[in-house]
């Protein structure tokens, strides 16, 4: 489903930042995968399973996400993006879930409209906060992503040149270059997954 920015953006340089970067694609994660020369999917769970039932696979899907995140942003200050969906009428919110509540200091950043068939026809605020990546910092934001209530986070370093898209079941990671998710596709090729990917 192709997706189009409205206008009248706020943030107006991140704005200018982002379209130099991606012209293509709005900030929204499902669409950056675009570029596979630099992209990867890495699952959360052992067997591609999607969904953690016990505190032990919670633990291994928000280590797995941490590890990933460290490896590309340490000690960094990064962006964070949050998503809820609002019918065209502005009137009823269809994201019960508060996801910009676990994005500290985020605001307004655009509205996207994905060109489908939803009825009402909604569409997406992208908030967006910044913070200095450490891990553990972002865990309730990783959990709730996890658990599927909410979507559309992306996590990206200032330059928007590395993008983590994290997603119940897994995350898409986009790197600078292709020899740099090479490295990480080793580092963590057992996280790779091993069915065909369903999203």
């Amino acid at each position: 489903m192709p997706a189009h920015e409205l206008p009248d953006p706020a943030l107006p340089d991140l704005s200018a930042l982002w379209r130099s970067r991606w012209p293509d694609c709005p900030p929204i994660g499902h669409e950056l995968r675009a570029d596979p020369d630099c992209w990867v999917r890495f699952d959360s769970l052992p067997d591609s399973k999607r969904y953690a039932e016990t505190e032990t696979e919670y633990r291994t899907i928000l280590h797995r996400y941490n590890t990933v995140l460290t490896e590309m942003f340490a000690d960094q200050e990064v962006y964070v993006t949050t998503v809820t969906y609002v019918m065209d009428e502005g009137i009823t919110d269809l994201t019960p879930f508060d996801a910009h509540a676990l994005n500290p200091g985020s605001r307004l950043w655009t509205r996207v409209r994905e060109d489908d068939d939803l009825e009402p026809e909604c569409t997406m605020h992208v908030h967006v906060g910044r913070q200095k990546w450490n891990p553990g910092i972002m865990d309730p934001l990783l959990r709730a992503v996890a658990d599927d209530l909410c979507d559309g986070v992306i996590i990206t370093d200032t330059g928007l040149r590395r993008i983590y898209h994290p997603y119940d079941g897994g995350a898409d990671v986009i790197m600078a270059n292709a020899d740099k998710r090479d490295q990480l596709k080793e580092t963590h090729a057992s996280w790779l997954p091993r069915i065909r990917d369903r999203r």
